[in-house]
């Protein structure tokens, strides 16, 4: 009887735990845009580490990772009610289950490393390198979501540049390395990790580099209409925003740009029947090659697009996006959700999207090839990597959805990572901002802010060599991943001998 209620005290300790893993899981989120609190989040995470630590079986343990998720994702993802808003009397119903789901379903992802670890008696050598596995796995399974990756949170110090070596996984293993160094409480390795994290910002701050002036660099204008979700669609306000972004086209300027760029759906009809916009558009622009965003239907299905309007007003070039949004664009498991009556919430009544054959690049004459990231393609470091190296990136996006705090800050934050991986200069063009320019570092040469209505011409900044990353990707990592965790497995197995 004693030994029974004993036991029943320890379960009841850790599942008081709880509460405390989901409190630090939000702190550990404060290392994500628009807070950027880089040294709380690896205090958190460290903290994380220590809950694991004093876990006293698998199942308390796996509970713990879940609930540390959950707390992280629900503040990293707090913007997920946004879209439901739009149209809150036929969606606001599912904002907080979806809040509450997605961060629920995502926490698994970290449930399982932690369960692992313990089952296998891995200690901390064993968490860290399958968390970082589970991270990869998080940007894969059912197409992946990989937003919030711990590795953001590095954004607001120089070793950011290390992104260019190992990715933003990468940074998201030294970061959780670094976390669990902490949670041993031994004075040697905190002194080790604390100078491990100086060396990473000062090599940082030394691969940053200075940023050369750009002689004769091709301009760029970024046009911003502000178009407000629940207002970008009404009949009544499409020719308002289709006005303002041919005013803010044909505005004079000295030089005049050498590429005009519109955002995603800019464009409020469907190819098909976009004739006479696209010759006002082309008028507006004169010579200048427009780049665009609409939708277009093909065979009944209808495509997610970015177009090349030439200086005689011809399509010259369509690129369609392939990496459409779960639960936005398109419905996994379509037939369950269907008969609970969900639909994709961006999905269109007379049809359903359709995903594009994969990344191609755009040619852009003298400005040379980019390659078109449309909206949440650019969360993906993995989809940067399926062509010829190009010479820029460019992004176009609506981030109306996102609403106005995190979601915008967090979106343009990964699309700054995905410049410095690559070793290439950023074009982002956002319906309601933040449209800019980053340059092959990730620095932001030029910007017009969230919520404004107007345009930005810039210089397109120079690429840099191909990086490391740009070059090998993910794989090393994930090699070095499998023996880190196949190493701690064999150490605990002859340990326990």
């Amino acid at each position: 009887m004693a030994d029974q209620t004993a036991r029943v005290g320890r379960q009841d300790r850790w599942f008081w735990h709880l509460p405390l893993a989901a409190a630090l899981g939000a702190g550990a989120a404060l290392g994500q845009a628009p807070w950027d609190i880089l040294f709380i989040a690896i205090l958190c995470f460290a903290c994380g580490c220590f809950l694991f630590r004093t876990a006293q079986s698998a199942r308390a343990s796996g509970w713990t990772g879940w609930a540390f998720g959950t707390g992280y994702f629900a503040l990293a993802l707090s913007w997920i009610p946004e879209p439901f808003m739009v149209d809150a009397a036929r969606d606001g119903w599912m904002a907080p289950f979806a809040l509450v789901g997605i961060s629920g379903g995502l926490a698994l992802f970290w449930a399982l490393p932690f369960w692992l670890a313990h089952r296998f008696r891995g200690g901390l050598l064993l968490l860290v390198p399958l968390w970082a596995l589970a991270e990869m796995a998080r940007g894969t399974v059912l197409t992946g979501f990989p937003w919030g990756l711990p590795g953001y949170a590095w954004a607001p110090v120089p070793a950011v540049q290390w992104a260019a070596v190992i990715g933003t996984y990468g940074l998201s293993f030294v970061l959780f390395t670094i976390a669990a160094m902490l949670a041993t409480l031994r004075a040697s390795t905190v002194l080790i990790a604390s100078a491990v994290t100086a060396a990473l910002i000062g090599t940082g701050a030394w691969m940053g580099g200075s940023r050369a002036p750009d002689a004769d660099a091709p301009v760029v204008r970024l046009i911003q209409p502000n178009a407000a979700q629940h207002e970008k669609w009404n009949p009544d306000k499409i020719p308002t925003f289709f006005n303002r972004q041919v005013d803010y086209t044909a505005a004079e300027s000295d030089p005049r740009p050498d590429l005009i760029v519109w955002s995603e759906t800019a464009l409020p009809t469907l190819l098909n029947h976009a004739d006479e916009a696209l010759a006002i558009i082309s008028d507006a622009a004169g010579p200048v090659p427009v780049v665009l965003g609409l939708q277009r239907e093909e065979d009944f299905t209808y495509y997610n697009s970015a177009i090349v309007l030439d200086g005689s007003g011809t399509v010259t070039q369509i690129y369609d996006k392939h990496h459409l949004v779960p639960f936005g664009e398109y419905m996994p498991f379509p037939d369950l959700f269907r008969n609970l009556g969900i639909e994709a919430l961006a999905q269109r009544v007379d049809g359903s999207y359709g995903s594009g054959p994969g990344p191609r690049l755009l040619d852009l004459g003298k400005l040379g090839q980019a390659l078109p990231l449309i909206c949440y393609e650019a969360v993906f470091p993995q989809d940067l990597r399926g062509t010829d190296r190009p010479r820029f990136l460019l992004q176009l996006t609506n981030d109306a959805w996102f609403g106005q705090y995190s979601g915008p800050y967090q979106h343009l934050a990964q699309a700054r990572f995905r410049a410095i991986e690559q070793g290439l200069p950023l074009l982002r063009a956002a319906n309601t901002g933040v449209s800019a320019v980053f340059d092959a570092r990730g620095r932001m040469t030029a910007s017009l802010g969230l919520g404004q209505a107007g345009y930005v011409d810039a210089a397109l900044p120079a690429a840099l060599p191909p990086t490391i990353y740009s070059r090998t990707g993910d794989s090393p990592l994930l090699v070095l991943l499998v023996l880190l965790s196949l190493g701690a497995i064999w150490r605990a197995t002859r340990v326990s001998r």
